[in-house]
């Protein structure tokens, strides 16, 4: 028998309430992600102009038990950003991620002498444009591609940028014991429980193509916890599988004997160590080793005494001098027993604090992101942490596992098919390209393409070889951070990166 209009009204609304029932959560917990994202939207920040493009910022939990969060900030590409893929953003040992989106490398070549007055003034000495009292570079043009690290890569991904481990930046528990137990297994299982429910806060870019960028300490932290995505993949259910496609990491620490030896020849080669110095430090250390004489010791103090007046992290960039005509501001050191290299790390002057084209810019931004008006506006330190941001934390001082080499797992996700590119600032004393070079020798990789230039316009923008499974990249001119120093190479690198392209090999 036919059902009338009304009866079958009834039974629809019936059907509907039925379901309903039976699948509340999947609706519930859309409502739940959207409320989380808007509740983390960033509507403005004090001191800067509106920008066209969404951004986020907030917290995400990584630990119930122990109130452990990892802080993020992440921006939605500047155009077309439903089709471009997501790339996380971390930086290295215990330094906050943030802190490339406002190391600025500003040049009268690159805006006007009268714009930059503005809202910065122009340092004599170099001709760039620097931040004045506590207002970031950002002010005026680092949104912008052609003036900033930040506007270059929005323009390629949707970046994504994480405070990690706890105790980094805002990131932060509750568990005070928490930070004496941190190493390379923690930080590589709280990143990636953070990007699980990350996912679940941003629906949306589940099915994006995602990549992970990294410098520094990140050359252990993008590996492992690419190692961790990977290796999960294969066992987890499909709403907690992560569409990952590859990493690349930059100036990255990969191998404690290579690592410690490229230090040390580079410093020689480029004429800031004596023959003597060097000599002392050859004939005295055994880098494939942990332990340290006596006389490898004293060698390494003499050997760091140079980074005390010239900028470790780019050989050519000047030093910060404050109004005593003093360069204290960038000697500023954090120590972290147990870090990787085992020999280096055993000295300070391993640990100094990097900095940027502005050398002074570790004044400014901590100034800046200790504003209670920033931390709102980011809705940052919300519980109150019982420290301030800085770009190194000052809240970690041990460090408990740290493998002497990441080379095994770089081997086998090369194995996996995970696209991996390496890429190398020539001016870092660092983790220096030599370093670089005899840590990638020892994979043995068979060479696709041989070592040749490649294009940033009409200049060579560096030096780049193919091996099979990986691809190395220089970076002429940049620094330890090269999407500071660089930072329209940089853009450069991370397209062709993402694209799976080669660099361009002749002018254009």
């Amino acid at each position: 028998m036919a059902l009338s209009s009304s009866s079958s009204s009834l039974f629809l609304l019936l059907l509907l309430f039925s379901l309903l029932l039976l699948f509340p959560s999947h609706s519930s917990g859309h409502e739940a992600a959207s409320a989380q994202q808007q509740a983390d939207r960033v509507s403005h920040l004090p001191g800067h102009p509106p920008v066209t493009f969404r951004q986020f910022a907030g917290y995400v939990t990584v630990n119930e038990t122990h109130g452990r969060a990892l802080f993020y900030w992440f921006f939605e590409a500047t155009h077309d950003a439903h089709n471009k893929p997501l790339l996380l953003w971390l930086n290295g040992g215990t330094s906050s991620s943030i802190y490339l989106l406002f190391d600025q490398s500003l040049s009268r070549s690159d805006i006007q002498y009268s714009e930059c007055l503005m809202a910065m003034e122009v340092s004599e000495a170099t001709g760039r444009c620097v931040c004045v009292d506590g207002v970031l570079c950002l002010a005026m043009f680092s949104w912008r591609p052609g003036c900033s690290s930040i506007g270059y890569l929005i323009a390629e991904a949707n970046l994504l940028f994480l405070e990690s481990p706890v105790g980094v930046g805002f990131s932060y528990t509750n568990t005070s014991s928490d930070l004496n137990k941190l190493g390379d297994t923690i930080t590589a299982e709280d990143a990636y429980i953070f990007l699980v429910n990350w996912f679940k806060r941003f629906p949306r870019f589940k099915s994006h193509d995602f990549y992970i960028a990294g410098e520094s300490y990140a050359g252990h932290y993008v590996p492992q916890l690419s190692e961790k995505i990977f290796d999960e993949n294969k066992i987890v259910p499909a709403k907690n599988y992560i569409n990952f496609k590859g990493f690349i990491i930059g100036n990255a620490l990969m191998d404690d004997e290579t690592d410690q030896t490229g230090m040390i020849d580079y410093a020689w080669d480029h004429a800031v160590i004596s023959d003597r110095v060097y000599h002392d430090v050859k004939n005295n250390c055994n880098f494939s080793k942990e332990n340290v004489t006596d006389a490898c010791s004293s060698s390494l103090d003499e050997f760091f005494a140079v980074y005390n007046i010239i900028d470790m992290y780019s050989l050519y960039s000047l030093e910060c001098v404050d109004s005593n005509s003093t360069m204290a501001s960038n000697r500023r050191s954090y120590f972290v027993e147990g870090a990787s290299p085992k020999i280096l790390s055993r000295h300070s002057g391993w640990h100094r604090k990097p900095v940027g084209y502005d050398p002074c810019v570790l004044n400014y931004t901590e100034k800046y992101f200790n504003r209670p008006d920033v931390q709102e506006a980011l809705h940052a330190n919300a519980t109150k942490i019982g420290y301030t941001w800085t770009h190194c934390s000052d809240a970690i001082s041990k460090w408990n596992d740290a493998p002497s080499s990441v080379l095994p797992v770089i081997r086998k996700l090369i194995d996996g098919d995970i696209r991996v590119w390496v890429f190398s600032g020539d001016t870092d004393g660092r983790i220096p390209v030599t370093s670089t070079r005899l840590t990638l020798n020892k994979l043995g990789l068979k060479t696709i393409q041989e070592w040749k230039p490649w294009y940033d316009r009409m200049q060579v923008g560096g030096w780049t070889i193919i091996f099979e499974g990986l691809t190395f990249v220089t970076v002429r001119g940049a620094g330890h951070q090269v999407p500071t120093f660089a930072p329209r190479q940089a853009q450069q690198l991370i397209r062709h990166f993402l694209a799976d392209q080669q660099l361009p090999s002749s002018p254009f």
